[in-house]
């Protein structure tokens, strides 16, 4: 299964996002940032980043750019409950997968990562 660098700073949120990939045998780590989503980055490898947009410090399309440059054979899947927010992530739709609309269910992000991971 994929390792995956979630990176959300609502902390429920996260956990709730984590438990269930780990439910489908994913590797989850968790960051509660953009920066600290960075640092986790240069600290291992990973299969995809799953990132909010709207995060304090470093939002998500700036980790999603850094991302793409440092890291070229990782997927990222963005997460955004704002619609001004999936428009800013337009120019980045040839370094990502897909941007998810918050609120999701359990089985929408599931399937959401599941297609990411094998785009």
């Amino acid at each position: 299964m994929a390792r995956i660098l979630i990176t959300e700073d609502e902390a429920s949120l996260r956990a709730f996002v984590a438990r269930a990939l780990r439910l489908d045998g994913h590797e989850t780590v968790e960051a509660g940032d953009g920066a600290e989503g960075l640092e986790r980055l240069s600290e291992s490898q990973y299969d995809l980043l799953l990132s909010d947009v709207r995060m304090p410090i470093m939002d998500g399309i700036a980790l999603a750019h850094a991302a793409a440059n440092d890291h070229p054979g990782m997927k990222i899947l963005l997460m955004t409950g704002f619609a001004e927010q999936r428009e800013r992530a337009d120019d980045l739709m040839e370094k990502i997968v897909d941007v998810v609309p918050k609120p999701f269910a359990l089985p929408d992000i599931r399937r959401a990562v599941a297609r990411a991971l094998a785009a």
